[in-house]
C-alpha cells in the first residue's frame, strides 16, 4: 500500500469517527474561492481550505469540493474546471490520489448540487461560504465547531505521507535559505535577498505559505518584519530570515540568523544555536510543550547572563519576567497543512481546551507531546524597546549591553521536529540542510 493510500485510509477513519461522534451523516468540504478586493474586480491570492488539501494535494482549483459519506470509505471529488477563455485552468497532473477517489469534473456548481440531491441537506459544510451560490446551499450545518474540533485534534498526529511532504517542503526551503545567505554575504538588499530566495525554489511570491521575514540589522527585532528595503544598508551587521515553502500543501517554516563577521553577534548566534539543540534533546512523548517553553526561557536567561545583559542570575531574570521582554513569542507551534497548524489548545476531540497561559500568552501549543506530532522549536532574543519600557528604571538590566545589541536587532533559530518514540526525533530542517551540503 502506498503512503498516500495509507494516508487517505487514516483520513477516512478520522472523518468516520468525527461524523459519528458529532451526529452527521456526511460532509461537504469546499475548497473555497478568491475574494475580490473592495470596490474592485481583481481577486486576491487564492488559499485553499486546509481540510480540502488534507484529502487531496490540489491547491489551485477554487470552487472544487469533496463529498464524503460516513462509512463509505471513498470520497467524491468535484473538481471545478470553468469554461473560461479569460484565464488558464489549473493543471492537475496524474497522481496516486486519483486512484482513491471518485473524480467528477464540473464547470458549474449546479452540477454538484444536482448530483448530490437530498444528500446535501444532510451534510455538514466545511469551508468559506461568503459567495453565491454557496451561501444559499441547503445544508444541515455550516462549520460546526464540534466536528472541526474533532478533526483538528487528530490532525496533530501526522501520517507517513504527510511527513514525506514535510521533508520535501523543508528541502525546498533550505535551498532558498542557502541562496539567501549567499545574497546577504554578497551585500544585497532585503528585496534582492528575497528574490534570490524565491528563485532558488523556482517559486512565485504567492506560492510561499507566509510572508517571508527578510531582516537586515535592527529590522531583526521586528518579529513579523516583511517590508523589504530596496537598497542595502550602509553597514551590514546581521541577517535574520524566517521563510518557508510548500510541497503538496504542506509547509516548511525555517528561521536562521547570520553575522556579517566574527565577534559579538556571531557568538550570540552560536549560543542560541547551542540552546536550541539542547531543547531538541528534551523532546519526548508525555512531556507537556509548556514545560519545553519554560525550559527555553531559562536557557535564554542563561544567555542573557552569559553575555552580561543582566546584572542578576538567570533564574531571577525569569522569575521577574525580564526574559519575556527579550523573548516575547512562544517556543513554537504545530506545523503541517498550515504554518501555524491547528489544535494546539485542544485537550481532546470533544473540544475541551487548555486556557491560554497568562504568563506566556503568545504560546500557541499547550498539549502533551505525542509520537507523530510535528512542531517547531524557535527560541529567540531581541531588543524590543516597547517591551523593555516596563523595565526602564531597572538596575537588573545592563543597558550598555542592550545598546550594543540594538543595531543587530535580534537572533532566532527555528527547526521543525517530528516526534519519535523515546526521544528518537527527526529534525526535518537540519536534515534538509545536511542533504544540500549546508550548515
Amino acid at each position: 500500500m502506498s503512503s498516500y493510500a495509507q494516508h487517505i485510509k487514516t483520513v477516512t477513519e478520522r472523518f468516520d469517527q468525527a461524523l459519528a461522534d458529532t451526529g452527521y451523516e456526511s460532509t461537504l468540504i469546499y475548497a473555497g474561492q478568491p475574494r475580490v478586493a473592495f470596490l474592485d474586480d481583481n481577486p486576491g491570492t487564492f488559499k485553499v481550505n486546509p481540510l480540502f488539501k488534507y484529502w487531496i494535494p490540489v491547491l489551485e482549483s477554487p470552487k472544487s469540493a469533496i463529498f464524503y459519506r460516513k462509512g463509505s470509505g471513498k470520497p467524491t471529488v468535484y473538481l471545478f474546471q470553468a469554461r473560461d477563455f479569460w484565464h488558464s485552468q489549473a493543471q492537475i497532473s496524474e497522481e496516486d490520489w486519483q486512484q482513491h477517489v471518485e473524480l467528477k469534473i464540473i464547470d458549474d456548481l449546479s452540477q454538484l448540487t444536482d448530483d448530490l440531491g437530498d444528500a446535501l441537506a444532510a451534510s455538514a459544510f466545511l469551508g468559506e461560504d461568503f459567495a453565491q451560490p454557496v451561501a444559499d446551499w441547503n445544508v444541515k450545518a455550516r462549520n460546526p465547531q464540534a466536528l472541526i474540533d474533532h478533526l483538528h485534534f487528530h490532525r496533530a498526529v501526522k501520517t507517513d505521507w504527510e511527513v514525506e511532504n514535510l521533508r520535501q517542503a523543508n528541502l525546498l526551503a533550505a535551498k532558498g535559505h542557502l541562496a539567501a545567505k549567499e545574497a546577504f554575504l554578497g551585500g544585497k538588499s532585503e528585496l534582492e535577498i528575497h528574490s534570490d530566495y524565491l528563485a532558488a525554489m523556482n517559486f512565485r511570491e504567492s506560492q510561499v505559505p507566509y510572508n517571508s521575514i527578510v531582516a537586515l540589522n535592527d529590522h531583526s527585532a521586528i518579529l513579523h518584519y516583511d517590508v523589504y528595503d530596496v537598497t542595502p544598508p550602509k553597514q551590514r551587521l546581521s541577517f535574520l530570515i524566517d521563510a518557508g515553502s510548500l510541497y503538496k500543501g504542506y509547509c516548511a517554516d525555517i528561521t536562521r540568523s547570520y553575522a556579517s563577521e566574527a565577534g559579538f553577534y556571531a557568538d550570540l548566534v552560536n549560543a542560541m544555536d547551542t540552546a536550541q539543540q539542547e531543547l531538541l534533546s528534551e523532546i519526548k512523548p508525555g512531556i507537556n510543550y509548556y514545560d519545553l517553553h519554560v525550559s527555553m526561557h531559562l536557557k535564554v536567561a542563561a544567555i542573557l547572563e552569559q553575555f552580561d545583559f543582566i546584572n542578576i542570575s538567570a533564574q531571577e531574570a525569569y522569575d521577574k519576567g525580564i526574559t519575556s521582554a527579550f523573548m516575547p513569542h512562544g517556543l513554537g507551534h504545530f506545523i503541517g497543512l498550515q504554518v501555524h497548524d491547528v489544535g494546539g489548545f485542544l485537550q481532546d476531540d470533544k473540544g475541551n481546551s487548555y486556557e491560554r497561559s497568562e504568563r506566556h500568552p503568545f504560546l500557541r501549543l499547550l498539549r502533551d507531546i505525542e509520537v507523530g506530532q510535528v512542531f517547531t522549536i524557535e527560541p529567540g532574543l531581541y531588543v524590543v524597546d516597547q517591551l523593555l519600557e516596563e523595565f526602564a528604571d531597572s538596575k537588573d538590566i545592563n543597558w550598555t549591553m542592550v545598546d550594543k545589541l540594538r543595531p543587530y536587532g535580534g537572533v532566532r533559530i527555528e527547526d521543525s521536529i517530528v516526534v519519535g518514540a523515546n526521544g528518537d526525533n527527526e529534525n526535518l530542517t537540519r536534515n534538509a540542510f545536511k542533504a544540500l551540503g549546508g550548515e
